[in-house]
């Protein structure tokens, strides 16, 4: 039976965060911790090793394959900063194309620095993101 690996973890965020080794990676890391944590209303919780997460849904895929997951998140990685967005909707495309430097993988943004970026298109993404994760797996009553 598959385990999911990335789960939530009780580690420390300011910690993790203070052990980023590039100072202006690290001045980024409490940044994108402000406007994550501002935008959603969720306290950061670390998800694994290296991501910090908020808010979570459960999924479930018609393949049987379920587990928890960040609603939204970042990682403050050696090469980019990788930022965490639901896939699958097409507004997330739009936002994309106007937040500036970056390039996108499935389900990861990555970024150098938060200078390269429009912070206001980050906040929509992050807005965006909840809402379609909140409408796409509605919590069980």
């Amino acid at each position: 039976m598959y385990q999911q690996k990335t789960k939530e973890t009780e580690n420390s965020v300011i910690e993790f965060i203070e052990n980023v080794d590039q100072p202006q990676k690290r001045e980024d890391a409490y940044r994108l911790l402000d406007m994550f944590s501002e935008t959603t209303g969720y306290p950061a919780k670390m998800w694994g090793s290296s991501i910090i997460g908020f808010g979570s849904y459960h999924y479930k895929y018609a393949s049987g394959h379920e587990g928890d997951a960040p609603l939204v998140g970042f990682s403050p990685r050696k090469a980019k900063i990788s930022l965490y967005f639901a896939t699958g909707d097409e507004a997330r495309d739009n936002l994309l194309e106007q937040l500036g430097k970056h390039t996108a993988g499935k389900g990861c943004v990555y970024i150098n620095k938060l200078a390269d970026i429009n912070e206001d298109i980050l906040i929509a993404l992050i807005n965006q993101s909840v809402q379609f994760l909140k409408e796409t797996y509605p919590p069980a009553e």
